[in-house]
């Protein structure tokens, strides 16, 4: 592994894949009713008091009392006033190691002092936003660009699903095509269009409530890991118009959590050359933790437009961005453009390229080179698997841990290894049942993780950072042990 690969083996993807059936097939193993009991009594109505005042009254002013999806968890949802490096802190004084990483963009760890002062620096100089050109815009954008080979120019934008969004209008200038087909369960915003087959392949949009069906007119999804049923949609297309563009989540859905095979990547890539599609990588969780050069340095594939979020503002506002070769990026120039006649794509946002989002991005980039750091998160991400794997087998428990360097799996209950399959229509009331009951339970078991002092995304993955040592995944290890000598069969 050198300084800029986060990855130290690729881990068996069919191995995974079976171990990830077998799971599904399984009763659902839990935290025991007792277990959980305690827990609610022990820990979050003593020790958790003030959270909970606090959100009996969010609930007033506050949809469902928070206002991320992350932050729900059972009982009640926790208040969080301090993070630092490894560490969470909430209201009432407990502390927890985060796993959460605020989604994944603090790679360095929560708030690093050299990053937080140049911020700082930044505010007493020039303020957060002024709505005009700032130096560290162009610092950022050459700093990726430098990293990632495919990325000649890079765009800011607020986040990843305004990214994501201005990829397929870029796509669809560029080739004149409308069609769309994205990697069914993966995950691209929250947009209209790409609201589509989230989460569960095969669901289409069955997710996406609040969404007029005919807004996915032009949008599909391909199963992942398939090649052929991809290259089936591609065929199709092209007697209806063609495709403009197709995106995936280049280490599988849902940052990995169902695992792709090394050259699945190279396969998409050839197929979007021969139906002349634009090849999308959505790198807003993979770019600068898979490695600086981003998934697709890894993978050795160069996409044409590349979705940026998380990491490249540092974990502060203002976290997107799409980048790619200059053929494409054109249609998203601004000011005096490259004075070409070509319509521009509407792309905006106030906060868009705001100096704070810059500065953090860039010195958050530039600490990460520095320190190795992507590195030594996913050395702390091979470590913490390899703990739990040995876990699981000590309690003889049916669950399934891997990793792709940092990002760390630990499926207990398989939610999103279902898919639908229309075919079978009379199949699809028990899926939805099983991954509604295997959803809660492992609610149940994120709430166990909680009261034991560990934060993870959904009770389900794991971010490691380079401000984690080998003494505190020893320390979480023992809290998962007592964790997972709590669970047995759902009765």
């Amino acid at each position: 592994m050198d300084n800029k690969n986060g990855i130290s083996e690729y881990p068996n993807t069919a191995a995974i894949i079976r171990q990830l059936d077998d799971l599904i097939k399984q009763p659902i193993y839990t935290i025991k009713p007792e277990a959980l009991t305690a827990y609610e009594q022990q820990y979050y109505e003593k020790k958790c008091a003030k959270s909970k005042a606090m959100i009996q009254e969010a609930v007033h002013v506050i949809p469902g009392g928070v206002q991320h999806n992350l932050a729900f968890n059972h009982p009640f949802p926790l208040v969080f006033t301090k993070a630092e490096g490894a560490y969470l802190y909430d209201i009432d004084g407990n502390q927890y190691y985060d796993f959460l990483q605020a989604g994944g963009p603090t790679v360095l760890g929560s708030n690093p002092i050299h990053v937080r002062s140049k911020v700082i620096e930044l505010l007493n100089d020039c303020g957060p936003s002024t709505g005009l050109f700032h130096e560290y815009e162009y610092k950022l954008a050459k700093k990726i660009a430098d990293h990632i080979e495919s990325v000649e120019m890079f765009r800011m934008l607020g986040s990843g699903t305004e990214a994501c969004m201005a990829a397929i209008r870029v796509a669809r200038l560029a080739t004149k095509k409308k069609h769309i087909i994205k990697m069914g369960g993966a995950y691209h915003g929250w947009s209209d269009q790409l609201a589509y087959g989230i989460r569960i392949p095969g669901s289409k949009w069955t997710q996406a409530h609040g969404v007029p069906r005919h807004m996915f007119k032009y949008t599909q999804e391909f199963y992942p890991g398939d090649l052929k049923d991809l290259e089936r949609k591609l065929r199709f297309n092209r007697l209806r118009g063609g495709t403009a563009a197709v995106l995936i989540e280049p280490v599988g859905p849902e940052s990995g959590t169902r695992p792709l095979e090394f050259d699945f990547n190279k396969g998409v890539e050839e197929l979007c050359r021969k139906y002349g599609a634009l090849l999308v990588f959505d790198e807003v969780v993979t770019a600068f933790r898979i490695g600086m050069s981003g998934a697709q340095g890894y993978f050795g594939v160069s996409p044409d437009l590349t979705v940026f979020g998380k990491v490249v503002a540092g974990g502060y506002p203002g976290a997107g961005g799409l980048g790619g070769k200059k053929q494409y990026m054109k249609y998203l120039s601004a000011g005096l453009g490259s004075g070409d006649k070509h319509k521009r794509a509407l792309v905006g946002g106030t906060m868009a390229a705001n100096p704070l989002s810059c500065v953090a991005g860039y010195y958050t980039l530039d600490e990460m080179e520095r320190t190795n750091a992507v590195q030594r998160a996913g050395i702390m991400g091979d470590k913490l698997t390899s703990g739990l794997k040995a876990l699981i087998e000590k309690h003889k428990l049916p669950f399934v841990a891997f990793n792709q360097g940092s990002i760390c799996h630990l499926e207990t209950v398989g939610t999103l290894h279902y898919a639908i399959d229309w075919s079978k229509p009379w199949r699809i009331p028990g899926v939805l049942k099983a991954t509604s009951e295997r959803k809660k339970e492992m609610e149940h078991m994120g709430a166990a993780y909680m009261a034991e002092g560990i934060v993870t995304l959904a009770g389900s993955r794991l971010y490691t950072s380079a401000a984690y040592t080998d003494e505190m995944i020893d320390d979480v290890l023992v809290r998962f042990d007592r964790v997972f000598g709590q669970v047995a069969i759902k009765a």
